[in-house]
This record gives structure tokens, C-alpha cells and sequence, in this order.
């Protein structure tokens, strides 16, 4: 539609549809009981179209129609008169906005409106971008589109709602490190918190551009199992718990593959320094499951304060413990048998509840080790091999009594909802930026800094512009003037 200019509410064209639609509907009650669906849908569609028009007004508002301004100190002149069609919340608007050029630099315009408006990749309104970006990262693009569809509200298209994301995730790694700073300062640490956990795992997902070529120099002992195509994704957690043990808190970060897993590592360190930066007397566990990689970050993760000043626990994940046993056990016993079943449940309690609980496990399958035969005996060593050199970090009814937690059922978590979830649906390939911008979004999503990550997001979209080159800021006469912030130079 047009952008409507008017400032008679009276001559509103949605206004007056939706006058009709109304009389309409009370002269159908007369004749007979309408439908309520009907009703709601043909409301819906009138107030949107009021919405529309009074969008479309408020638009042309940040617009700048004057012979140069300045942005960013450059000056942009040669003003050509353009329409241009945005996505807002309540669909598609067509509006005339002026666009400019650098002099003598290059063909490229700018658009005022959009800089002030904050137009966000050049199409979606902030309230569209936010809502777009919210749904596209829980569901794929064709799914979104088709509920955006089923609500009829705005109906971004499916390429459109791929493209977002993407655009997004590249403006949030240009600034990074300073927002995951910015986000960390404006949070509190609960007063109840006693114990800070730090995690660390991963999960394969398929990729694309996998061939040997192209891979990533692998850091790892071993290349990780899984389906050829799949590479690891890292997935990191940062949380609080009060002494009782329960979890107050849970910063979550997903990262796709990359060597050492070195940005998510940075982002653990960084949250764990922050946090006891604020509260340095919060006990500190780093729990993970036996990985050599997950180990060698935690055994070096600088947490800022003197060594002496924290207590530390290193926690191996009870659960990944038990799986080793059953493995152990099954080889002795048989799977699924009532002898391996009955031993699998004592060695377990005792592991769980007993001091030492992991040195009578050590005791026993040494034991086995010396009875079993050549291919049997190979992998019982195996198994003896990993709780010997993790034996350390096995005291888990110390732990318990500490009010620690024993599981890393929240990284694990991590992992499911982050990335398996979203990443690994049927069909799915992803490269890296558009996998990176799914994770990013899900991050801020599931740590509760959505609100805030978002607000960061939409700043930087907005651009103070001024005229010529006095650097006064444009002041529209519909309106008091614009709101400069920072953000894009171009569309």
C-alpha cells in the first residue's frame, strides 16, 4: 500500500473499511447469527490495515529531504526520490524515502530513513526483525513463514527469513566480545548463589563442505565418531547454585566447529572471571564428562583471582562414570543378564554413596582384567585405564555431602536444545555463519538475555544523520525529531 500522508484520521481509508465492516456485521445479526471466525478474521485484517497506514506514516517521518547531510563525518548529497517497500509487524508498506551518495567515492547510496529508523537488513522494521529472528531461530525458515501465514500478521517470505538470521549473527561476531561484556555487566549475581559449575561438551552436526580438504586441523586424539559429514559443535555452560545444591542461574553459549573450540572457551572464561569478579568467595566445580580436550580447558581456565582465594572441585559426570561401568560389566557378565544387572547396581552405589567408592571399582575390574581372556581383557584395560586416570575427580559422595552437583545433565542440555534440536531436523546441512547465527540466537534465547542481546542488536542498526555538514541533527516537520543512535552506513 501507499504511505499514507494524511493526519485526518476521518479520511483513512482502513478506517473507513473497517466502519463498514462493522456495520456490516451488525446488519448480518439482524438476519441471522454470524460466525464468530469470520468476525475475528475480517477484524483482524481492517485493524492490520489501520496498523499499515499508520506505519507507513510514522516511516516517512525519519526520512531527509535536503541537498547534503553527513554521516559517520562523510558527506552525502544528490538526493534522488525513491519507493521503497519494508517489512513491519503487521506486513508489507511501501513509502517514498530520499536516497543519497558519497561525492566522488562511489555509487552507493545511504537512506536516512532507514539509518534513523533502524531498518534492520534493509527490510525488516525492529518489531518485525525481533519477531522474525525469535521464531526463525526455533523453527526453519519454511516452518516460520507458514506460521507467520497461520497468524495473519505480517508474511515474511521463507528466503527472507533465512537471510535475517545470517545478517544478524555477522553485525553480533563484529562486536562481539564488547556486547557479551555489556550483557555481563547489566545481570546480577543472586545473592543465595554459593557455587559457580562450569561445563564444557559437544555434539556432531552435519556440515557442509566437510571434504578432507576443507577440514579444520583436528585437535583431538582421535577423529570423533559419527556419521561422515558431522563435525562438533561446543557447548558451554556457566552456572549458579545455592548451597542447598539447587540451580539458580544458567548462561548458555553454543559455538559451531572450530579448532580448540577457542571462542567458546574464551566466552566460559570470560563469564567465570566476570562472576567472580562481583562474588569471589562463590565455590567453584568444573564438571565434564572423561574428554581429554573438555579437561585440558578446564585444568587451564584462569578464573582471575588467586588460586588460594577459590575452592575448586573437578567433577567427572557421574552418569558418563556409570556408563564406562555398565560397558566394563557387560563385557564380564553378559548384557542385559541378572548377575551383570545385580553387579552393575552394587559397583554403581558404591561409587555414588561409598568414600573411595571408585577405588573398590578399580579393585574389581582389576580383578577382572587378570581373569579375562586376550580380545576381553584388551577392552576391560580400556575401561580400567578410565577410571584409573579420572579416579581424582570420582569422589562423589564427598561431593554430595557438599551439596555439589555430580551430573552435567546441563551442558547436556545444552546440547540437546541448543543444537540437536534446531541443527540436526531431517535434510538438514549447515555451513558454518548460518549455523553460527542459529546457535547465537538460541544462546541469548535460552540464557535470558534476550531482551538485552536484542536491544544491542537494533541499536546497531541505527545511525545518527545530520545535515550537510554542520553536524546538526535532522528534525522532521511531522515530528519533534529523530532519535540518532550508531549503526549501518548503506543498505
Amino acid at each position: 500500500m501507499e504511505a499514507y500522508q494524511g493526519t485526518d484520521f476521518s479520511t483513512s481509508p482502513a478506517l473507513r473499511q473497517l466502519s463498514r465492516f462493522l456495520c456490516e456485521h451488525r446488519q448480518e445479526w439482524a438476519r441471522q447469527m454470524p460466525d464468530l471466525e469470520v468476525f475475528e478474521r475480517g477484524l483482524h485484517a481492517c485493524v492490520l490495515a489501520f496498523e499499515r497506514e499508520l506505519i507507513a506514516d510514522e516511516l516517512t517521518r525519519y526520512d531527509v529531504a535536503v541537498e547534503q547531510v553527513t554521516v559517520n563525518g562523510v558527506v552525502y548529497s544528490q538526493p534522488v526520490e525513491d519507493t521503497e517497500t519494508y517489512m513491519t509487524s503487521a506486513g508489507e508498506v511501501t513509502v517514498k524515502r530520499h536516497l543519497y551518495r558519497p561525492a566522488g567515492r562511489s555509487t552507493r547510496h545511504i537512506c536516512p530513513l532507514e539509518l534513523q529508523a533502524g531498518i534492520v537488513e534493509g527490510f525488516f522494521t525492529p518489531t518485525a526483525a525481533r519477531q522474525a529472528a525469535y521464531v526463525v531461530a526455533h523453527m526453519p525458515p519454511t516452518t516460520g513463514a507458514a506460521l507467520f501465514a497461520e497468524l495473519s500478521s505480517m508474511r515474511p517470505s521463507a528466503s527472507s527469513l533465512e537471510r535475517l538470521p545470517k545478517g544478524l549473527s555477522a553485525c553480533w561476531e563484529a562486536h562481539r566480545q564488547d556486547w557479551e561484556a555489556h550483557l555481563r555487566t547489566v545481570e546480577h549475581v543472586p545473592s543465595a548463589a554459593a557455587t559457580l559449575v562450569v561445563s564444557l561438551d559437544g555434539v556432531l552436526a552435519p556440515m557442509r563442505n566437510t571434504a578432507p580438504d576443507t577440514l579444520e586441523p583436528q585437535v583431538t586424539e582421535k577423529q570423533a565418531k559419527g556419521p561422515k559429514g558431522y563435525q562438533e559443535v561446543g557447548c558451554g555452560t556457566v552456572s549458579l547454585h545455592d548451597a542447598e545444591g539447587e540451580r539458580l542461574h544458567t548462561v548458555r553459549y553454543g559455538r559451531m566447529p572450530e579448532r580448540k573450540k577457542a571462542t567458546l572457551c574464551q566466552e566460559l572464561e570470560a563469564e567465570v572471571q566476570a562472576i567472580l569478579a562481583v562474588q569471589p568467595r562463590l565455590r567453584v566445580v568444573k564438571l565434564a564428562d572423561g574428554a581429554r580436550d573438555n579437561w585440558r580447558f578446564l585444568g587451564a581456565l584462569n578464573l582471575g583471582v588467586p588460586a588460594a582465594q577459590i575452592e575448586s572441585w573437578d567433577i567427572v559426570d557421574f552418569y558418563h562414570a556409570c556408563d564406562h561401568l555398565k560397558h566394563a560389566l557387560d563385557m564380564i557378565w553378559g548384557e542385559h543378564t541378572p548377575k551383570g544387572k545385580a553387579e552393575f547396581a552394587r559397583l554403581k552405589t558404591w561409587l555414588k554413596e561409598a568414600d573411595g567408592g571408585v577405588e573398590r571399582v578399580i579393585e574389581t575390574l582389576r580383578y577382572r582384567v587378570r581373569k579375562a581372556q586376550r580380545h576381553t581383557r584388551k577392552r576391560l584395560i580400556k575401561e580400567l585405564t578410565y577410571f584409573r586416570n579420572q579416579r581424582h575427580r570420582m569422589n562423589y559422595a564427598a561431593y554430595l555431602r557438599e551439596n555439589l552437583p555430580i551430573a552435567s545433565g546441563v551442558v547436556e542440555a545444552a546440547c540437546k536444545t541448543l543444537v540437536t534440536q534446531r541443527l540436526k531436523q531431517s535434510g538438514m546441512r549447515w555451513a558454518k555463519p548460518g549455523g553460527q547465527a542459529i546457535l547465537t540466537l538460541r544462546s541469548l534465547i535460552q540464557s535470558e538475555r534476550w531482551e538485552q542481546g536484542w536491544m544491542l542488536l537494533r541499536e546497531s542498526y541505527q545511525q545518527t544523520v545530520s545535515i550537510g555538514t554542520t553536524g546538526t541533527y535532522f528534525s522532521s516537520p511531522l515530528a519533534a525529531g529523530s532519535v540518532p543512535i550508531t549503526g549501518r552506513d548503506d543498505f
